[in-house]
């Protein structure tokens, strides 16, 4: 500051640092699931994994996940958290399907994210306690709302827009 100047203020913060958030979404049912972690990790998403198929869908033998191409999103995960025997079982109740890579706008939980952005997340959130908290109060109230998602990508709109990925029908 010079003799005479206005004081000036810094819009700077100090970043506490970041965290991941994994997100279920069962979109015509109008369920969701969020949760916020210090890392992503391998061993991250196996535990989102059992959470998923031991508490949210524990009578059920097979649980469909549709997920982006993230390298930790992969069976071989859930043997680097538990012991082969169970890494096995929780597997085998899993059919996985992938996005095509660069087609996040394909990838249902995306558009999750973004609600969530913007109705829970647009401030700085102090700590990872903090968050979870916010994520479970936004979690039950769209979970209550039954807030489903309206698709309107077709077959057809894939077989225009994904060329590459299906056979030429004649």
């Amino acid at each position: 500051m010079r003799p005479g100047d206005t004081q000036k203020t810094d819009s700077e913060y100090a970043r506490k640092g970041t965290c991941s958030i994994f997100v279920f979404t069962e979109p015509l049912a109008g369920w969701r699931h969020a949760t916020a972690r210090k890392q992503r990790q391998a061993t991250d998403w196996a535990e989102e994994i059992r959470y998923l198929l031991d508490e949210c869908y524990p009578g059920y033998e097979k649980v469909i996940l549709v997920m982006d191409n993230l390298n930790i999103h992969a069976e071989a995960s859930l043997y680097k958290r538990y012991k082969p025997e169970e890494a096995r079982h929780l597997a085998k109740r899993l059919e996985i399907h992938h996005t095509p890579v660069h087609g996040s706008w394909l990838n249902i939980a995306e558009i999750e994210l973004n609600a969530m952005t913007r109705q829970c997340l647009a401030r700085r959130i102090e700590n990872l306690d903090d968050l979870n908290r916010e994520l479970r109060a936004w979690e039950q109230e769209r979970n209550a709302e039954t807030r489903t998602v309206n698709w309107h990508f077709k077959s057809g709109d894939a077989r225009e827009k994904l060329k590459s990925l299906y056979p030429k029908l004649s």
